[in-house]
Order: structure tokens, then sequence, then C-alpha cells
């Protein structure tokens, strides 16, 4: 291996720490409290659904991950770092090369630009041909790589000769590009996989060593199965030793079963740092030893393969109809498709007299002017109550309730819709919800219609 500073730091904190050596943690510690026996990582959560907390990781599970992942992915390769190397999703790519014994590089992208991930990708893949590279992303960083090429997967091209889809033709060339750390929008993988980009969507979080369900499918060893909501833990339905990743997967007349999701399998973490009481909640252990992890995800498991719908506390009772903000945000970004205006939604539910909670979308588009910074958080509550936010016209209400209310029925439809510059994140690639909330209902004191 020939790690590339400024990584070679973490890569030894990493190795030394899956070879019994002291824990790593790539941010500063949130308290004093001793880390679990076996700990090799002390990751901090983005704290997306509250305060973050610190999750402990063994070797044992960080070397089952990197395995499994290599194994589904078709073997080790090298890997191109281009994600902060302090949440799961980047350190988990050094963990990778480090149980592999092959070669990460790491790229300063800040920002991440289409041009500057060409030129970094292209350095990184000549002269290695016919060995195996990998790269991790998040939906943004896609998401303006494919807008950089014209939406549409081509290349563009400036006055001044740069080649705007050069950033999409380098991803391209990757063996597998992972996509996590929020939902991906179906439209924008449909374009980059018609550009050639191998895209493994990927879903998991630090309880679970990162990705542990790729396009749907658990990785091996790793179990998936639903609990009803609002459920504790405890009154989870059991494994059935008859499924190989579910137990409630579906129903008696074959059709697609909802709930909120569990995992289980040799990847996950040891619990919270210094919080019994949320390890005693969010991690439980059947009576035949099968441990488990509660997330705080709606998902829908259909034959086996999961598709998430959205956090459990996200959904918006709107005149006494559940919608989930992920479809929603999934029908806009195929509407806006459909335009030729590639953006970002996000979709939240705000206090409403007449509907209980309105359905209000934010969308980032390009062009939109920027009226002020958008906060990023990486771990405690933004400092800002979110974005600056302008009205959205008429004409692009009207075609964003016709195109979510046939998708989705009238009640999913959004009743405002918002521009933002930017939508805030807390940690790569996780909009922040309660930002954009705490905008909306900043921005929205004018009465809802119908």
């Amino acid at each position: 291996m020939t790690p590339t500073d400024p990584t070679s730091a973490v890569v030894r904190a990493v190795r030394d720490a899956l070879d019994g050596g002291p824990a790593y943690a790539p941010q500063p510690r949130l308290s004093d409290a001793a880390a679990p026996p076996g700990t090799a990582l002390v990751l901090r959560t983005s704290g997306s659904t509250g305060n973050p907390r610190e999750v402990a990781l063994s070797a044992a599970a960080l070397r089952a991950s990197a395995e499994a992942t290599h194994e589904r992915l078709g073997g080790p390769g090298r890997w191109l770092l281009v994600l902060p190397p302090t949440h799961v999703a980047g350190v988990q790519v050094v963990n990778r090369t480090v149980v592999a014994g092959t070669e990460v590089r790491v790229g300063d992208l800040t920002p991440f630009t289409p041009a500057a991930f060409a030129a970094l990708a292209r350095g990184f893949l000549n002269g290695h041909e016919g060995e195996r590279a990998y790269v991790s992303i998040v939906p943004t960083q896609l998401h303006r790589l494919v807008a950089a090429a014209g939406g549409d997967g081509t290349a563009g091209g400036d006055d001044d000769g740069t080649d705007d889809g050069a950033g999409l033709a380098e991803l391209a060339r990757f063996d597998a590009v992972l996509v996590g750390g929020a939902a991906t929008p179906a439209a924008l993988l449909a374009r980059a996989r018609a550009a050639g980009v191998r895209a493994v969507t990927t879903y998991g979080m630090s309880e679970t060593s990162g990705g542990c369900v790729y396009d749907g499918v658990p990785l091996a060893g790793v179990r998936v199965r639903l609990a009803a909501p609002g459920t504790s833990a405890d009154a989870s339905p059991g494994p059935d030793p008859d499924s190989e990743s579910d137990s409630d997967s579906d129903s008696d007349d074959g059709a697609p079963r909802t709930g909120v999701v569990e995992l289980s399998g040799p990847v996950l973490a040891e619990g919270y740092v210094g919080d019994a009481a949320a390890t005693a909640a969010a991690f439980r252990t059947d009576p035949d030893g099968t441990r488990w992890f509660r997330t705080s995800d709606l998902g829908r498991l259909d034959g086996g393969r999961l598709t998430i719908l959205g956090r459990a506390d996200d959904v918006i009772l709107t005149g006494g109809v559940n919608v989930a903000p992920a479809a929603v945000e999934a029908a806009i970004a195929e509407h806006l498709a459909g335009l030729g205006t590639p953006g970002e939604a996000c979709v939240v539910g705000v206090p409403d007299e007449e509907w209980g909670q309105a359905v209000v979308a934010v969308l980032a588009l390009p062009g939109t002017p920027d009226a002020g910074p958008a906060p990023t958080a990486a771990g405690p509550a933004p400092t800002a109550p979110g974005p600056p936010l302008t009205a959205g016209g008429a004409e692009l209400l009207a075609g964003l309730r016709s195109a979510v209310g046939q998708t989705l029925g009238a009640p999913a439809a959004p009743r405002r819709v918002y521009l933002a510059a930017a939508l805030p994140t807390r940690g790569p690639g996780k909009v922040d919800r309660r930002a954009v909330r705490d905008a909306v209902v900043r921005a929205g004191r004018e009465p809802v219609r119908p």
C-alpha cells in the first residue's frame, strides 16, 4: 500500500486500531467515557435525529464490512477518497484498503467541482489499467457530475474549451461507484448509468459499519427484517431461520411488507460510548443469540430486496393521510428531470391549522441566487434556523402538484414550494431536515391554500 498524504496519518491510525492498538476517533471526542473493550473506531453520528452520539466499532466488525464489500464488488481494489475521512463513509474507504492491503488516494475537493474531480480521477486511474478501482460518493456529488455533463450524461463544453462532461466520463472508468449517505433519486441514477457509471446504491449507518445493503440486497452475513412502526425493540418479530434476509419480508399473499428496518450481522457496532440507555434502546438480542439494530427508517421488502421509504419520524400526517417525504422527493426529481432541470428537493411537513401538517417542498435548482449562507452542521444542531428561501412561482407549484398528485395521490402534492441556493447538510450527503423545516416555518407565515 502506498497511501498518499494527508491520508497517511489516518491510514496508520486505522491499521494500528485494527491490529489491536488504541481506538481511533477521527473527530474530537464528545466525552471522556471509555469505549467498550475491543473497540477499534469511535465514530460520531451525524445527529440527524437529535444530538450526535459516539459509536464503538470493533475490528471484527470493520473487517467483516470491508471483506463483504469487496466480495460484492468483485474483489479488492484501489480506492479514491473524495469524502471526509471523519465520517463512516470516508473512514470505510480507508478501512477497506487497510484490510485488503491496497492503495488509497485522497483528493481535497472542497468545494467539489466536476472539473476538479475529473483531474483527480484521471491522475488516479491513468497508468493502472487492469487494476480494480473504486470510489464512494454522495448523491449531491453525483448530481453535480451529471448536471455538468448536460443532465443526460452527454458531454458539454464551454467557450473556454473545458469539457463539462469530463468528470462523469472519468467516473464511468471506475469498476464500481458506491453512492450513499442519502437517498439517490431514480432519475439521477438512470442518467448516470446511461452514461456508463457502475453506480451501486448503499444503505447503512455508523452503527452498521457504514453501508451494509447494496442495491437493496444485504451484504454477506447481513440480515434485514421489518418491525411494526411504534413498537419497541423488544416487540420486534423474531428471526426466521429459513430466510436469508428477513423474517417478515412479505405478507402471506406475497405482497410487499413495510415497517421499521432492523439489521443484524457481523458488521454491527458494540453500542454507543457512555450511553447505556441509548444502546439498550437501539440494540437487542433475540433468544437465539441474534443481535439486531433498530434503525429509524421505514422500509419495504419485496422478494428480499429492501427499499427505504424515509425516516419513520419524518412521515407527514396531512389531512389524516400519511405521506413519506422520500417518495415525494423522488417524484419531484422525476418531474424536474423531465423538464431538463436537474435539482435537489427536500420535502418537510409544517404545522397547519387546516391540514394538521402541510407538505412543503424546498428546491435547490441551478441558477438560484444565493440569498445568504446555507448552514452545514456535522454535529450539534445548526447555528442558523435554516437556509434563506425565496417563494417559488405559481407555475412551478402547479407543475409539482400535478406531477406528484398523479404519482402519489393528491394528499402528497406540495402546498407550497420554495427555492434555495443549496440545501443544508449534516455530515456527508445528509440533508438537514430540521434546518429546512425551520426555514420553511420562518418563511411561510402566509395561509396555505388547497
